[in-house]
């Protein structure tokens, strides 16, 4: 009877002192992915020149900082940095048509593991389905580069 009552309350002491996990944000780390992911996407972002009178810049309904949420959370969701750790500040150029489907996407500086990154990023940009208003020169959509400045860091972590 004594060995019942030392183990029941042995249980009750061990549940009184257990301590509640502290809640935390963990939207940052994916469960298939070992790598910790900082994306720092700058604005404004710059339209390429095109020598032309009355030139228009493309636009993004929302302007932006709309995009920018857009392919930030994106990158988050498809980026499959399993394959590099990268860091550092990254220009991506979007090559739009004159009908604002971005039809190209070409990142720079080229560093060890950029190649896989920059392919992660074409498909990312291409599964963003709203197309850009065009630019446009004297009233005509015409193609157009937009660069898009970020600091991109992957941290490779073991949380298993």
């Amino acid at each position: 009877m004594r060995t019942v009552l030392l183990f029941l309350a042995l249980c009750a002491a061990n549940f009184s002192l257990a301590q509640d996990q502290e809640e935390r944000d963990d939207s940052f780390i994916r469960e298939s992915n070992k790598n910790l992911l900082k994306i720092d996407i700058k604005e404004p972002f710059m339209q390429v020149a095109i020598k032309c009178n009355d030139f228009k810049p493309a636009a993004y309904e929302g302007g932006v900082a709309a995009y920018k949420d857009v392919l930030n959370k994106y990158m988050y969701a498809y980026l499959n940095s399993d394959f590099y750790a990268l860091t550092g500040d990254f220009t991506f150029t979007l090559v739009l048509d004159d009908k604002g489907k971005v039809v190209d996407v070409k990142g720079m500086p080229k560093v060890q593991n950029s190649e896989v990154f920059f392919d992660d990023m074409q498909y990312v940009v291409r599964r963003i389905k709203k197309n850009w208003t065009p630019a446009s020169c004297n009233g005509q959509p015409v193609a157009s580069q937009i660069k898009v400045k970020m600091n991109f860091s992957s941290i490779s972590a073991d949380i298993d």
